[in-house]
């Protein structure tokens, strides 16, 4: 029960709990914002996702999704006809990135006692 965890998960694990604690941070935000700065704010969420799902990197693509859903769900909020459906999208995302980083965070520091 007391096997030693590899530091290299240990770090992965570390880096998606900050990833997703922020992103459930980012998407409340984007949720809570005014109209137009919304859909300001969801536009650039959308075209860094964008970005991200044009570059080479693999490891890229998996957050490049992530914002560009979150921009297209942030816009799609602010319009009337597709408003409410989007906003709970988006507050489920922001819900299921909380959790999964906490359960990360729970992994992360188990794999640190594991080390001491």
């Amino acid at each position: 029960m007391n096997d030693l965890v590899p530091t290299g998960t240990v770090a992965k694990r570390g880096v998606c709990m900050v990833a997703g604690i922020a992103g459930s941070v980012v998407l409340t935000l984007l949720g809570a914002l005014p109209a137009v700065f919304g859909i300001a704010a969801g536009i650039l969420v959308l075209v860094v996702g964008v970005g991200a799902l044009a570059s080479k990197a693999p490891g890229d693509r998996i957050p490049g999704l992530v914002c560009t859903a979150a921009g297209i769900l942030a816009v799609l909020a602010r319009l009337p006809f597709l408003g409410g459906i989007a906003r709970w999208l988006l507050g489920a995302g922001a819900f299921a990135l909380l959790a999964l980083g906490i359960w990360n965070g729970v992994k992360f520091f188990l794999g640190l006692k594991s080390r001491s």
